[in-house]
């Protein structure tokens, strides 16, 4: 069954590209999207598996009355990035709302790491992100005229995490790319307010999505993570759709240049409480 969320009437009939929307957060995002009334574009990596599950989302879209297209692209490549702008304004009109996404993990002790890991976590997600807000802003320039009845020009929304603030050992390359988006977002707010464009970012907590699995997926994985999350439930893709559909609708106009934090309260340190 799939999950309600809040009725967002300015966000209808809008253009959204939600970038790595195959699968887990990407995947939830686009979904509420749709059922929003907002015509998505879903983006997935260039292989077939990928476009499989791409193409099972946007029927999933449809059969709650939505409308939506799957295009290929690897974020990390401007040339395909590039591409899936154009192949969306094309058979789009235009790009009114972006969910800069596509994140990957590539775990290892920094002793062992290679400069390929490294590379390939910061291209994705952090060169993946600038490179598609850089084509967002540029077709929010071109068409220049607000979409009718909402208030901004465009707005982006990035995927962060708690690991824009939390370090952590052994995902030195995933915890330097979020701490990039954090003040890319900021960035981009501070220079692109003026233009009427919002920028802001969601900062998921422990999510039950398919890259951290080993995390939650046993009764012994998930009681240990539950001791960082004083709400005591892990989270679902669902919360943080529900907080991107907030920050991409009117709803939260007056909100730029911000980080929503969606974690149960991760970042209290609940091991301080009390005597800590």
């Amino acid at each position: 069954m799939s999950h309600t969320y809040p009725v967002y009437r300015d966000l209808a009939g809008q253009v959204a590209l939600v970038t790595g929307a195959s699968s887990g957060l990407g995947r939830a995002a686009a979904i509420a999207l749709g059922q929003a009334g907002v015509r998505v574009v879903v983006n997935h990596p260039p292989s077939d598996d990928s476009r499989g599950r791409a193409l099972a989302v946007v029927a999933e879209i449809e059969a709650l009355g939505g409308e939506a297209l799957a295009i290929a692209g690897d974020v990390s490549r401007e040339d395909q990035v590039d591409g899936l702008m154009a192949e969306a304004v094309a058979r789009l009109g235009t790009l009114h709302l972006i969910v800069a996404n596509a994140g990957i993990e590539r775990r290892s002790a920094v002793e062992d790491m290679t400069l390929d890991s490294w590379k390939a976590v910061i291209d994705v997600n952090l060169t993946g992100a600038f490179l598609t807000a850089r084509g967002a802003v540029r077709e929010f320039l071109r068409r220049g005229v607000p979409a009718a009845g909402t208030a901004a020009l465009g707005k982006i929304v990035f995927t962060s995490s708690v690991h824009e603030t939390i370090p952590w050992a052994f995902q030195s390359n995933y915890a330097a790319s979020k701490g990039g988006i954090a003040l890319l977002m900021r960035s981009l707010a501070q220079e692109l307010a003026p233009r009427k464009i919002r920028v802001n970012s969601v900062a998921p907590g422990a999510i039950k999505t398919a890259i951290n699995t080993d995390a939650w997926s046993t009764d012994e994985a998930r009681e240990k993570l539950l001791t960082l999350i004083p709400y005591g439930r892990v989270g679902e893709p669902e919360d943080i759709a529900g907080a991107i559909l907030w920050l991409l609708s009117d709803a939260s106009d007056y909100v730029n240049g911000t980080s929503l934090v969606v974690d149960g309260g991760m970042l209290l340190y609940p091991s301080f409480r009390g005597d800590g």
